[in-house]
């Protein structure tokens, strides 16, 4: 498993890092499907050249980034030909709501279990965890994201089981390895 869920994408060294060694390949030879579809108001569309780049900034080849809007139905075999989905923020009911009408939740968790890499941005992060009905059911808790960093989560193992919700200050993100090994960095 390797999930990597965002307030504000690879914003930070670390979290850029991470997601490099999560690929567990060079990024040039990468295939990325990216997944712009939350972003349906004015300022969500103005952060998704910054999402775009921050694929960019990785080495992966703007060729080899496929943007996908969720209104056409794609397979969890079509989805092999990529090895990570990048699912940006906005309205996260509409993107949930257009995941679950296309049925892409059950490419994602294919995607997942087929040990492939997805980062989750704002919205793209949310829609994983517990905050609406028919969620993809990753994170059996609410997750906060953009949260004032005297509020956010401490670095370091997250109790999965806990009811609380997880604050995500814009330079954090939980890392899922495996269903029980899941860490902020």
């Amino acid at each position: 498993m390797k999930v990597l869920l965002t307030s504000c994408g690879l914003e930070t060294d670390n979290i850029r890092n991470k997601f490099i060694d999560m690929l567990n390949m060079n990024p040039s030879e990468v295939r990325a499907m990216f997944i712009p579809t939350a972003a349906v108001d004015a300022d969500a569309i103005c952060v998704l050249p910054k999402c775009m780049n921050d694929l960019l900034k990785c080495g992966i080849k703007k060729e080899s980034i496929t943007v996908y809007d969720l209104h056409k139905p794609m397979t969890a075999e079509e989805t092999k030909r990529y090895d990570i989905i990048y699912i940006c923020g906005g309205n996260t009911e509409y993107l949930l709501e257009r995941i679950n009408e296309s049925d892409f939740g059950t490419c994602i968790k294919a995607f997942i279990n087929d040990n492939r890499s997805v980062v989750g941005v704002s919205a793209g992060s949310i829609i994983f965890a517990d905050n609406l009905k028919n969620s993809l059911g990753l994170l059996n808790r609410r997750l906060d994201v953009h949260c004032d960093d005297d509020q956010c989560e401490p670095a370091g193992s997250i109790n999965m089981t806990g009811s609380s919700p997880i604050r995500l200050g814009n330079h954090q993100g939980p890392v899922f390895e495996s269903e029980s090994s899941v860490y902020i960095i």
